[in-house]
């Protein structure tokens, strides 16, 4: 069987306001910019990608399951769900595919509650307080992964 190339891109609750919220920590950059940069990332290496956003965990437990019929990784930023929900780490180790989890902030700076992600140790990638810009790095570092040209 082929591999698919396609990504879903999984942003959690409260990024539907970046562009808004508190842009001394997360910038200017809205979720439509964020979008186009890890699609266009992502066609550089001849994927596309299919993108959710929601304040609600169950819809992204249903988008992550559904990702095991046509995606081949998974990039996601799963905001607050980070620090509190194993239901999202199920969901991401139970289908099976790779992830780059990724950060706008550097969440290691930031309130100590934020140094625990339930998520990093069963992540292919890890990319942390890039700004926007750390999901063009993470989605290029989640395809070499996927394709076997991941160094090390």
């Amino acid at each position: 069987m082929t591999t698919p190339r396609r990504l879903l891109l999984v942003n959690g609750p409260n990024l539907n306001l970046l562009g808004t919220r508190e842009p001394g920590i997360y910038g200017s950059a809205t979720l439509a910019d964020v979008e186009r940069i890890t699609a266009e990332a992502a066609a550089a290496y001849g994927f596309e990608v299919r993108a959710v956003q929601s304040n609600h965990e169950g819809v992204l437990l249903d988008a992550i399951h559904d990702a095991r019929a046509d995606c081949a990784g998974i990039v996601i930023n799963a905001g607050a769900y980070t620090h509190t929900s194993v239901a999202l780490r199920d969901a991401l180790t139970g289908v099976a595919l790779p992830f780059a989890e990724v950060h706008i902030s550097d969440v290691y700076a930031r309130e100590e509650f934020r140094h625990h992600s339930y998520l990093t140790d069963v992540a292919a990638v890890h990319v942390v307080g890039e700004g926007v810009q750390g999901y063009a790095t993470a989605t290029r570092r989640l395809i070499r992964v996927i394709t076997g040209q991941a160094d090390g």
